[in-house]
């Protein structure tokens, strides 16, 4: 089994892995669990702080902002700074610190510290993503990196079905800053995985003006842009959709948790089977997931009536979460040596996504379109996503310098190299079934 040739650079190898491939990802995606949960579920306990110190709701959205300002910050930020180290040690201090946020706003005095501390647990957020998408890239294959991704990411997703309600109980029964607690231990769970079963690589041979070179190259920032707009289409109905139910779908609010369990199910589902098909045509599943939300999101406000056809509906709306390890994956083809930035800027522009959409959704309700208004305006944003698409997929391929060369140019031109201790013996192709990301 060989490694990715643009997932990782030759000046960082892995040089040691433990036995099992699915371990590694079920570590990294711990990781990802820990902060889909205190991502998702800020947003349903801001009642609780905002009622415990004494502020109102508009004001602990502050709270929401100040760790989304975090995300966009510390994303490049770390990941310049980070160039010189190894992965696994980069892994182990941004766990930490997300760790040391979380119990910070559990501890928190006042809402002055809440507002640091949420900051703080913030900063790490979008470099992890980005190491661990590196890291889980490197230990496959070139045409399953995809899917590996996609299962990292899988940890993010099954927050929302798993971690975001078990949190928002322990904040009804317990109290808000249990559930901030409960966050900052399963972050230190996944410090000890990844201390156990992360490969050991060597220290990265880059540096702050290599890594910022990712920021020249136009299909970078193509990329980038894909995501901060065409994604925002999904947030921009998945923040409204539960004031819609109430209000239009006129359901009872006990049901509201099924209805993002739905959602949450479907993002998962998403990331299992989408990267499949992006390990094939790239780009080509990128454009598909864009017009394939455009579609849903203009669904919605005709589904928003009957609670059965919301249902599937927001499904289809959650699988379009796949769209973010397909876009990952392309940022490996198109960075070049700057794979650490390239890679954590892409959850930079997934916040700005998640800024912008609730803001356009948010304008179009208080113009008095309605509280559906949100599926339309999602559905501009990712047919203007597309549009960027359309430009980006013209000048799709790796960047300049890259290794260019596909698995299929391998076999001809270059002996096999025998698989990393990490995977499964590759060396047939029955032994396909016994791989977790085949």
């Amino acid at each position: 089994m060989s490694t990715s040739p643009q997932a990782t650079s030759p000046r960082a190898t892995t040089t040691s892995a433990p036995p099992h491939l699915a371990i590694v990802l079920f570590s990294l995606a711990m990781g990802g669990f820990a902060i889909g949960t205190t991502e998702f579920a800020s947003m349903s306990l801001l009642p609780f702080f905002a009622a415990d110190l004494g502020i109102d709701e508009p004001a602990a959205g502050h709270a929401i902002s100040a760790y989304a300002l975090g995300v966009v910050l510390g994303a490049p930020l770390i990941a310049v700074l980070g160039a010189r180290f190894a992965r696994r040690t980069q892994l182990l201090v941004l766990m930490a610190v997300f760790a040391l946020g979380n119990a910070l706003t559990a501890l928190a005095p006042g809402f002055g510290w809440m507002i640091a501390a949420r900051f703080l647990a913030g900063l790490p957020h979008g470099a992890y993503f980005g190491i661990a998408a590196l890291v889980a890239a490197s230990l496959v294959p070139q045409h399953r990196r995809s899917r590996a991704i996609g299962q990292v990411m899988l940890g993010l997703t099954g927050a929302t079905i798993i971690g975001v309600p078990l949190a928002n109980l322990v904040g009804q029964t317990v109290g808000w800053r249990a559930s901030f607690g409960l966050v900052s231990l399963l972050a230190l769970l996944t410090v000890l995985l990844c201390a156990l079963f992360a490969p050991r690589d060597q220290a990265g041979r880059s540096d702050p003006l290599r890594e910022l070179g990712a920021l020249r190259s136009g299909r970078v920032w193509m990329t980038l842009a894909i995501a901060a707009i065409g994604f925002g289409g999904m947030f921009a109905v998945y923040t409204y959709l539960a004031t819609t139910l109430i209000e239009v779908t006129k359901v009872s609010p006990a049901v509201i948790p099924v209805f993002l369990a739905v959602f949450g199910v479907g993002a998962t589902l998403g990331n299992l089977f989408v990267p499949r098909f992006a390990d094939r045509a790239l780009m080509p599943t990128a454009g598909s997931i864009l017009l394939f939300s455009a579609v849903a999101l203009l669904v919605f406000p005709l589904a928003a009536g009957n609670p059965w056809l919301l249902a599937a509906d927001v499904f289809v709306i959650g699988a379009s979460v796949s769209l973010g390890a397909v876009l990952q994956t392309r940022l490996m083809d198109v960075a070049g040596d700057a794979q650490a930035l390239a890679a954590a800027l892409n959850h930079s522009a997934f916040n700005t996504a998640n800024a912008l959409g609730p803001f356009l959704g948010g304008l179009a309700i208080r113009e008095g379109l309605g509280w559906t208004s949100t599926g339309p305006v999602g559905a501009a944003l990712a047919l203007l996503g597309f549009l960027i698409w359309i430009v980006a997929a013209r000048e799709a391929g790796p960047a300049p310098g890259a290794d260019t060369s596909s698995d299929a140019t391998l076999l001809k031109t270059t002996p096999a190299r025998p698989a990393p201790p990490l995977a499964p013996d590759d060396r047939s192709r029955s032994d396909a079934v016994r791989d977790p990301v085949a």
